[in-house]
């Protein structure tokens, strides 16, 4: 009985286990390759330092002292 009701109400609203298996797909094929894609594109906190002294956001002692804070 259970089984029946679960294929009639798929069945009906055009659902069923193809769609399950694509969102599955979809999410692994996120994980492996969206989470590549946003590591690719991190930048680190030196990047950013060196970018705002190019930009002149920050002044020359003040780029100097974060290179010292990040390195440790």
């Amino acid at each position: 009985m259970g089984s029946e009701y679960y294929h009639g109400w798929a069945g009906m609203m055009g659902f069923g286990h193809p769609i399950l298996f694509l969102v599955i797909i979809a999410v692994i094929l996120y994980f492996i390759f969206g989470r590549k894609c946003h590591a690719k594109h991190s930048k680190s906190a030196l990047d950013i330092a060196k970018e705002r002294y190019a930009k002149g956001d920050i002044t020359k002692e003040e780029f100097e002292q974060i290179k010292k804070d990040i390195s440790g």
